[in-house]
């Protein structure tokens, strides 16, 4: 069902499999005697839908595509109900295996981020744990580990010391910029152009302050990768994004978008960083980050602050360092269609972002105050 799009009104067998699935999720419930068989895609579902796209952090638009019926068969899955292992082609992902994450995390273990893919790191940390509790280190979670799991549960205090480690490893690479690798997201390219509006498309502004960004990044010293551009192909998905970063061993992602609106209201930027609140799984540096980038282009221009906000978008999702996705204004408003338009603008906001990745590697005692640093001062 990798082409699905379902909505309101719509009907059908696929809209009974959704509604059944809502169902056993506690999210939907039959009413007046109505059988799931015979109802539409209504308002209930609807209402199912967006709540449920709320808690696992995409975009509320009640429409199930195929990132929300993806989650939906993660969801089922709860702890003890399959066995877990890695599987380097095709790992298994799931609401059971993000609990098994923040379970070791727990515990002490290294689990790398809480993401709920089961992955070699996922896969070190479970093997770990089987050594300290006596078990074969099979690296399998079956019976014996869930048992020794469930014995252990009543003793956890919680924590997050997998945001330490993220902060401690981010802090290991020093404060200067020279020899860091950042890669730089334009969003949309190819035959998807994106959001459009006053004769703008936002594949296109995207691309361009992408090149910016890297521009100004390479002259700090960056050794700074676009996704896609001249020797890369323009049709990436986000999965596809975030292997790109991995492969090119990142120590930051920034993906670069606008947004558009039926209306011309909406306008602002805001700055996107991984997390679930669902699970209280986030990334502690991908926060921070995310409110240094905010702080600095609201600083330098005059688009309206629409705050940071944690999603488990693909690209935010599956990288492994920090990612944060920005979306600049709003291609249908016109004030900041008129900005984005400008040449001089986008210099102004791709500083401010390179300033950002500068601040993300300072101690908090070498600091700067936002909207203060330079980019002559980073060369």
């Amino acid at each position: 069902m990798t082409t699905l799009r379902y909505s309101l009104g719509d009907t059908g067998p696929a809209v009974n499999e959704l509604r059944s699935k809502f169902a056993q999720l506690g999210l939907l419930r039959a009413n007046d005697g109505v059988e799931f068989s015979d109802a539409p895609f209504d308002a209930p579902l609807d209402r199912a839908v967006r709540q449920f796209q709320l808690e696992r952090g995409v975009t509320a638009d009640g429409v199930v595509g195929p990132l929300t019926y993806r989650l939906l068969e993660e969801a089922r899955w709860r702890l003890g109900d399959r066995l877990l292992s890695y599987s380097g082609s095709n790992p298994l992902v799931g609401d059971d295996v993000m609990a098994l994450q923040r379970r070791l995390a727990e515990l002490g273990f290294d689990v790398g981020r809480i993401d709920g893919v089961f992955g070699p790191v996922a896969e070190n940390a479970l093997r770990e744990f089987q050594r300290n509790v006596g078990l074969p280190p099979d690296g399998t979670c079956g019976p014996a580990t869930f048992k020794a799991l469930a014995r252990l549960a009543p003793i956890v205090t919680g924590g997050r010391p997998h945001w330490l480690r993220e902060g401690e490893a981010l802090r290991r690479l020093g404060p200067r910029l020279s020899g860091k690798v950042v890669v730089v997201d334009p969003g949309h390219g190819g035959s998807d152009r994106g959001a459009t509006g006053h004769g703008l498309e936002e594949a296109t502004v995207a691309a361009d302050l992408a090149a910016r960004i890297e521009g100004r990044l390479a002259a700090t010293g960056v050794h700074a990768f676009l996704t896609r551009g001249r020797a890369t192909p323009d049709e990436l998905d986000e999965a596809s994004r975030a292997r790109f970063a991995n492969d090119a061993g990142a120590n930051l992602v920034i993906s670069v978008h606008v947004d558009a609106t039926r209306g011309t209201q909406a306008s602002g930027v805001a700055t996107y960083y991984y997390g679930i609140d669902r699970h209280g799984a986030f990334s502690a540096v991908g926060e921070q980050f995310a409110g240094l980038i905010q702080r600095e282009i609201v600083a330098r221009t005059d688009l309206r602050d629409c705050h940071t906000h944690p999603k488990t978008w693909d690209l935010l999702r599956y990288t492994r360092m920090p990612a944060v996705r920005v979306e600049l204004g709003y291609l249908s408003n016109p004030h900041d269609a008129a900005r984005l338009a400008d040449p001089a603008f986008r210099d102004v906001v791709a500083e401010a972002i390179v300033v950002a990745v500068q601040r993300v590697f300072l101690s908090k005692d070498d600091d700067a105050t936002t909207g203060a640093l330079l980019l002559r001062d980073l060369a």
